[in-house]
């Protein structure tokens, strides 16, 4: 009877065995894919320290850490190149898609308007949507117009019965520096010019 006993003691630490040695080996296989990349990796945490040429990728779940290892850094962050490891950094504000750096954005998520790094729901007052991009654009205010000048057609003042005169008006410096999109500068109108010019011309 104890010989059975030991028998059946010893078959089930045997099935013990066994079974951790799989999920030693499974949690060791897991783990080594949430480890690609990595000079250092823990268990609980993922990677510590990474390859001199990826970014280390730390996201929180809960109140644990993960670490990862990636070549380019995911939407949201940016990747900052340090002596002693590569680190992808959050960008500051929840609504920028890309950043250069923690404060400037330089794409933003949808439903808003990027304007010098930032992101808003609504283009700023003194700015417009530029077409085709979800980025905002300073509006230009020209000067006041000029005098209309004098009629002619085809630089003659006189001898036809209907000409054209223009006016122009200035672009502030500041709105030339930044390339500024401005509305009509020149305007053109139809006009009654002399019919017979003096002296019988």
């Amino acid at each position: 009877m104890q010989w059975i006993i030991f028998m059946l003691l010893l078959l089930i630490s045997s099935m013990e065995m066994l079974t951790q040695n799989r999920w030693k080996k499974q949690a060791s296989a897991g783990l080594l894919e949430n480890c690609t990349g990595c000079v250092l990796c823990s268990e609980d945490n993922g990677c510590i320290t990474c390859h001199h040429r990826l970014f280390l990728l730390i996201w929180r779940d809960g109140i644990r850490q993960y670490g990862m290892c990636v070549h380019t850094c995911p939407p949201g962050y940016f990747g900052v190149r340090g002596l002693e490891v590569n680190r992808c950094t959050k960008c500051r504000s929840p609504s920028c898609e890309s950043c250069f750096s923690r404060d400037f954005c330089m794409k933003c998520k949808d439903k808003f308007y990027l304007y010098k790094g930032q992101c808003f729901r609504q283009c700023p007052p003194g700015t417009e949507v530029q077409p085709g991009t979800r980025e905002c654009q300073e509006t230009c205010e020209p000067g006041p117009w000029s005098e209309w000048s004098a009629c002619t057609h085809e630089s003659r003042t006189c001898g036809c019965k209907w000409g054209v005169e223009t006016r122009v008006r200035e672009v502030p410096e500041a709105a030339r520096e930044e390339r500024t999109a401005c509305p009509a500068l020149l305007e053109t109108r139809r006009c009654r010019m002399k019919k017979h010019c003096p002296g019988g011309e």
